[in-house]
Parts: structure tokens; C-alpha cells; sequence
């Protein structure tokens, strides 16, 4: 696998440590003796029997459709390929067919936050370093937003990464937000949340939407983003005919 080339950031090598950290502490792990999986729909036998030896570099088309499956115990298999699947998220290799937000599900299916206290530690600060260094680098190599549906999924909660952007008010945090607003107020506007959601979906657009009317308006208008887009913004906060009938709603159809 491509080696990563990190700047020389505290927040890259918190990532870069939680990286490693994630290789010790999952070192060793294998699937489940006896776990089976469909051999028309995800490998053959030999490729299954690669998943019960421990820390053996898997193929990348055979990482690829590990992480997505079904398995008998998801968390023994996730376990497996998490140094490596942290890794190859980090440098663009997972490309889902839908979203980010698909990753995310794959971590809640493990149910990594009822892990032994170190392994569920070292989950959790990944998710954490990655979101972190996402929010000040300047070209990302997945966009902020599909970083923060994949953290939102796998945690099952959308505040404390939206605490860490509220935190994080730099230039490029901005142009982030912004974005991200871009590629989200067509769903929003709708009363959608802008990824498929295994959580309370209503609950997480709600707050969503609450923290972008909040605190977007202040930092775009600040960074001269389009007047349109923080007219967006402020259409969240009406609702029913009020919206529609803005002289800037944009004639979106649902």
C-alpha cells in the first residue's frame, strides 16, 4: 500500500499516531474460525481463509469488498482489517458506491464502542485525528463533508464533530463549511439529511441544520462567499410557504 506523505502539523502527526496506534493495538486479530461468507457474492475459499490469519496485507479489490459485507461476527472481521482500512481511507483507496456515510455503517456494525476499553480508544481517536486534520487541510483527499457523514455514522452521534468545526475557525475550516453547505442544501432545504442514516435521521438533520444556521451565516459572510449560498443558509430557518415563497428559494423540486 502507498506510504502517506504528512506534513509536518501537529495535527498530522496526531493523525499519524493514531495511524500506528491502530496497528498495534489491532495486531494479531483474525475473523472468527468459523465465519463464512457467499462465495458468489464476495470471495472463494482461499480469499476467506486470508481473513483468519493475523496481519497479512489483504489485496485491495479484497479489502474492498470485505469492509461492506454481512459477516456472522461483523466485529471479528472489522478488527482484522482495521490497520489497514484506516490507511487506505486516509489515502483516497475506499471509494464507496454511494457515500462515506456506507464506512460509517461499517464501523456501527462492529459495534467498536462496546470494544475492550484500549481497542475502542484507538477506534475513536482515528475517527477523532482524522476529522481534525480533515478540517485544516487544504485539499482533503475525501471531502470534509463525507469524512463527517462517515464519523457521524460510525459513532452515531453528529455533535462532537460539529463541536470540533465550531472549534476550528481558520480560512480553510471556512472554505470547507462552505462546501460542504454547497453539496448539502439541496437535501436540507428539502427537510432531508444529506446521507443515509442506521440513526435517528430526523434528529441529525435537525441538529445539523440548527448548527448551520448558527454559525455558517458569520464565518461565509466573513470568508465573501456568494450571496446566494448564505441566502441557503437563511432559508433553513423558515419553514412551509415562508421558504417556498422567498424571492431566493432556488425553484428546487423534490
Amino acid at each position: 500500500m502507498p506510504t502517506m506523505n504528512l506534513a509536518q502539523t501537529p495535527a498530522r502527526f496526531r493523525l499519524d499516531a493514531a495511524l500506528n496506534h491502530m496497528a498495534i493495538t489491532f495486531r494479531g486479530m483474525t475473523a472468527h474460525p468459523d465465519e463464512q461468507n457467499c462465495v458468489c457474492h464476495w470471495g472463494s475459499a482461499e480469499e476467506l481463509a486470508q481473513l483468519k490469519v493475523p496481519d497479512v496485507e489483504l489485496d485491495l479489490d479484497l479489502l474492498r469488498r470485505t469492509w461492506p459485507s454481512d459477516w456472522n461476527d461483523h466485529a471479528s472481521v472489522l478488527r482484522r482489517i482495521l490497520p489497514q482500512l484506516s490507511r487506505a481511507l486516509i489515502i483516497g483507496l475506499i471509494e464507496p458506491l454511494f457515500g462515506m456515510d456506507e464506512v460509517g455503517r461499517a464501523f456501527a456494525r462492529g459495534d467498536w464502542q462496546q470494544w475492550p476499553t484500549e481497542q475502542a480508544a484507538a477506534v475513536r481517536e482515528f475517527l477523532s485525528a482524522w476529522w481534525a486534520n480533515t478540517l485544516i487541510d487544504p485539499d482533503p483527499t475525501v471531502p470534509t463533508h463525507e469524512v463527517l457523514a462517515l464519523c457521524t455514522e460510525a459513532s452515531a452521534a453528529i455533535g462532537p464533530w460539529l463541536h470540533v468545526w465550531e472549534a476550528q475557525t481558520g480560512t480553510v475550516s471556512d472554505h470547507h463549511l462552505a462546501k460542504a453547505v454547497s453539496h448539502w442544501e439541496y437535501d436540507l432545504l428539502g427537510d432531508q439529511l444529506p446521507w443515509e442514516s442506521w440513526n435517528d435521521k430526523e434528529e441529525t438533520r435537525i441538529e445539523l441544520t440548527s448548527w448551520l444556521i448558527r454559525h455558517a451565516p458569520a464565518r461565509l459572510h466573513a470568508r465573501n462567499a456568494p450571496v446566494e449560498l448564505l441566502h441557503r443558509i437563511r432559508l433553513l430557518g423558515l419553514a412551509g410557504p415562508a421558504r417556498w415563497d422567498d424571492p431566493h428559494w432556488p425553484g428546487h423540486r423534490y
